[in-house]
């Protein structure tokens, strides 16, 4: 399994925020513009405690079981790399649906403040973008905790391998 890189996401978000500022500005000419739900910055924000939240209990039980503590609940592999694909997944997600709002926000943004609905839709359009950042931040984290160690020195790679 690939590790995530911040090149795509930040990529992602880029291509997503740049079609999204274009179509709202096409939409925008035809007619009315749809609004930000302010749903969207609860749901991402949801998501991120959710990952966030399993990544501290899996990190709290690898813990337990690499001190041995007595009692100490294992982890199953298959439910860490489970877990590990819903954050990459969650992260490129939250990658498209921020830079989808980002987008919108700033043509909110540059077409004007004045009516206090676009301002609100800008508040909703920025509070998005930063939810999805926590989720991919979440992400990140979730793929450190459950990262394996390197065995290097049963490869013959670690630091006694130069004196052998």
């Amino acid at each position: 399994m690939k590790q995530l890189r911040i090149g795509v996401l930040a990529g992602l978000f880029a291509v997503a925020g740049v079609l999204s500022w274009a179509g709202a500005r096409l939409w925008d000419s035809f007619g009315t513009l749809p609004s930000v739900p302010v749903a969207a910055p609860i749901v991402l924000a949801v998501i991120a405690v959710v990952l966030f939240a399993t990544a501290l209990s899996l990190r709290a039980r690898l813990r337990a079981q690499r001190e041995r503590r007595p009692g100490a609940k294992g982890v199953d592999p298959l439910l860490a790399a489970r877990a590990v694909v819903f954050g990459q997944a969650s992260a490129l997600v939250a990658s498209l649906v921020a830079g989808m709002y980002g987008g919108v926000g700033v043509f909110l943004g540059l077409d004007g403040l004045e009516a206090s609905a676009r301002r609100d839709q800008v508040i909703y359009a920025g509070t998005s973008v930063l939810a999805g950042a926590c989720v991919v931040a979440a992400a990140f984290f979730m793929e450190r905790v459950c990262k394996l160690p390197e065995d290097d020195e049963e490869n013959g790679d670690g630091p006694d391998a130069s004196r052998a």
